[in-house]
């Protein structure tokens, strides 16, 4: 069987197992997603159709990758003879996107339409402000993005507005009660819009399945073999509607690292996996071990660090790969000198021809990339910090906006967002009459101005009917006069230009689907995108980026920064002392950064350290201290700043 070639045993094993559960644990770098994408392919070969087969992973990245391997490899098989269509692949995406599949073909099941809108991060952050300015609550004292962590937070834990409220005090001022008060606004203002945000994405998707059989029949056979990966990350919602999705015909698939759980933050957790034989009882359990990626002084470091956690499964990475260098590491007197020798040392990688590209630098808190900033600059060595999202650009924002509002006129956020877009001369109170409906009873010039607007939005949906998705974003750029008012500015201006014609651009690999499910697919892809998509264009240049936003990514050269006690691990706001579940969470996560590597790690901590002001001293990490000290060689750098001690 030619596709099984360059497949270890293990793997193999997972590729021709065809039926049942299957637990698949695959440890860093040991070729998950080559496994799956192989397997899928075993499945059409012995005569699963294509569609009938559900692939599911978490990041848009790693949809993408798997998507693209599967057809490349599908495409090469000769023995296949059949090309496979656009409406007959296997159906490969994240959560949300399959969240969001789901919901376009039953959106009448929950009064909404196909155009429905999805609120990203900052707009729901605008909602639940409104709610609390409401309510007469100041939102400085209530952060809106805290209340809005809890309202996903459970969500994710299948909780709802009214089982949530009607546990919370009615008359207190807690947060808790806060919550209790706002949700239910927040919720009545998103369906006043027919919009959703992330999290309903998720949890509307669960309550379609359970409360409608007969939808749920209809998936169950459609998708009769069911793939997830990073199966640890589940939460609740997404645990559940695999089980509901599996339960007819139990053909699951899922790969998994307890050692690399490191979202419980977030909604994850741990026993999804670890429970997943009681679930399936009949399951076939496979271990891949080897690893592709690491030289063997990497993962000798791993392994010696992840064994002294006890929630996991046993398992002892390997490699064929070289010995390796040792791991470098370098103790600083401050902040700012360690980040001096990181910037220095890239410079020095890259004139031994390392490409920038191939070296990130990890931290465990983003205040940390501030000074690492600073370095680079001074140092002259190209960076990029994952984490500024082209799709977050007030003007790309804009521009979609402007889409959104065309399909769903029931958007108000959108429409209050670029009523104004380019200026023209409609004020808070004309809007405010507007979304009341008493348009009628604005003076004759105010509402040529409005219907001028509202015809706009009409010429906008009928180009989005008609024409590819890359020309609907070049009529919007014109027709709305953006251009026109960009073009007359200075050079900032004319940035924004460049970005917004950077979004015609992205939206040409659209243009081969028909006509507006090309343009729904840019909105979703759009209102979906994560930290890592800003990587999509690969700058030539080190990145630098939190290590949670690193998870499933690989560098030639990556530097550990700030190992010091209470920063890795993290002490967090609170103060408090870690439980021995949160020390383990931590623990992973320092697994995660080394396992990044192929080639070279480096670690460094600092001896002082500002934070918030403060200039802290600082205890080397535990983590260090967790490995064999034959597997580091300490680095030595000339440069030392003035320290100059504030008196406070």
């Amino acid at each position: 069987m030619t596709h099984l070639e360059g497949l270890n045993e293990q793997q193999k094993e997972a590729v021709l197992q065809k039926d049942g559960p299957i637990l698949i644990i695959a440890g860093a770098g040991a070729g998950k997603t080559k496994t799956i994408s192989h397997r899928i392919l075993h499945l059409i070969k012995e005569g699963v159709s294509p569609e009938s087969i559900l692939a599911i992973t978490f990041t848009n990245k790693a949809s993408k990758e798997m998507r693209e391997r599967v057809e490349k490899i599908i495409s090469e098989d000769k023995s296949l003879n059949f090309p496979i269509s656009y409406n007959h692949k296997p159906f490969i995406s994240t959560f949300h996107s399959l969240g969001v599949h789901i919901l376009k073909e039953n959106a009448r099941l929950i009064n909404l339409t196909r155009n429905f809108s999805i609120m990203d991060r900052s707009d729901s952050s605008k909602l639940v402000k409104d709610c609390l300015k409401s309510l007469d609550i100041d939102p400085k004292q209530f952060e809106p993005s805290k209340i809005l962590n809890i309202i996903s937070r459970e969500k994710g834990n299948l909780v709802s507005a009214e089982e949530y409220s009607a546990g919370s005090d009615k008359n207190g001022y807690t947060l808790q009660a806060v919550v209790g008060k706002v949700w239910p606004m927040y919720e009545k203002k998103l369906a006043q819009e027919k919009a959703l945000d992330f999290d309903d994405l998720l949890l509307k998707t669960y309550n379609i399945l359970k409360n409608h059989p007969e939808v749920l029949e209809i998936y169950q056979n459609l998708w009769k073999y069911i793939h997830i990966d990073e199966y640890q990350d589940t939460n609740k919602v997404q645990y559940m509607t695999a089980k509901l999705l599996a339960e007819k015909n139990r053909n699951i698939c899922v790969v998994g690292d307890i050692d690399q759980s490191i979202y419980s933050w977030r909604g994850a957790d741990i026993q999804n996996i670890l429970s997943f034989e009681e679930d399936y009882p009949e399951a076939k359990i496979i271990l891949l071990e080897q690893n592709y990626r690491s030289t063997q002084t990497i993962l000798a470091v791993a392994n010696e660090v992840i064994k002294n956690n006890k929630l996991r499964r046993e398992k002892n990475l390997f490699t064929k790969n070289a010995e390796g260098e040792k791991v470098s590491f370098f103790k600083a007197l401050n902040e700012t000198e360690e980040a001096r020798f990181i910037a220095r040392k890239s410079q020095e990688l890259i004139a031994k021809g390392a490409s920038p590209r191939e070296i990130a630098v990890l931290y465990r808190a983003n205040f940390q990339s501030r000074v690492l900033e600073e370095a680079f600059l001074t140092e002259n060595v190209p960076y990029q910090v994952l984490g500024t999202k082209f799709f977050e650009r007030k003007e790309v924002k804009d521009i979609l906006a402007f889409l959104r509002a065309s399909l769903n006129l029931e958007s108000l956020s959108d429409i209050k967002r670029i009523i104004n877009v380019p200026a023209r001369g409609i004020g808070k109170v004309t809007i405010l009459k507007i979304f009341e409906g008493k348009k009628d009873e604005l003076p004759l010039g105010v509402k040529e101005k409005v219907n001028t607007f509202f015809n706009l939005l009409l010429r906008i949906k009928k180009e989005a009917e008609e024409k590819k998705p890359s020309e609907v974003i070049r009529f919007i750029i014109r027709e709305s006069g953006i251009e026109l008012e960009l073009q007359k500015g200075g050079d900032e201006d004319k940035e924004r230009l460049e970005n917004m014609r950077e979004l015609a651009t992205l939206a040409i690999k659209y243009d081969h689907l028909p006509k507006l499910e090309g343009v729904e697919k840019l909105l979703e892809e759009c209102s979906l995108a994560s930290d890592q998509d800003t990587l999509e264009k690969n700058e030539n240049a080190v990145k630098l980026m939190t290590v949670h936003a690193s998870k499933g990514l690989e560098f030639d050269y990556v530097f550990i920064t700030g190992l010091e006690q209470d920063l890795f691990p993290h002490q967090g706001m609170s103060g408090t002392e870690k439980t021995p579940e949160e020390m383990e969470e931590e623990r992973r996560l320092f697994y995660v950064a080394i396992t990044r590597a192929r080639k070279k790690l480096f670690m460094t901590y600092a001896e002082m350290r500002t934070i918030f002001g403060s200039m802290q001293m600082n205890l080397p990490s535990i983590f260090l201290g967790e490995f064999n000290n034959d597997f580091l060689e300490e680095e030595k750098f000339e440069y030392r700043e003035k320290i100059v001690y504030l008196e406070w």
